[in-house]
């Protein structure tokens, strides 16, 4: 799985969904993507990420569906 990247249509905010990966459980399957949220100020800066989630993938599906 790759990481996706979605920009609303003013172009002021962000969300980056990306595999999260257990550190203290290894495995070869991914059951979790972080969810990671920002603002968007200038369009020639880069975006300030606010914050960060963890979520299962069913969860990060409708949430990206809906965005």
């Amino acid at each position: 799985m790759e990481k996706f990247i979605l920009i609303n249509k003013d172009r002021s905010r962000i969300k980056v969904f990306e595999p999260f990966e257990y550190v203290s459980k290894p495995s070869s399957s991914i059951d979790a993507i972080m969810i990671s949220y920002g603002c968007v100020y200038k369009r020639s800066s880069k975006p300030v990420m606010k914050g960060s989630r963890v979520e299962t993938i069913e969860a990060a599906r409708k949430e990206y569906k809906n965005y």
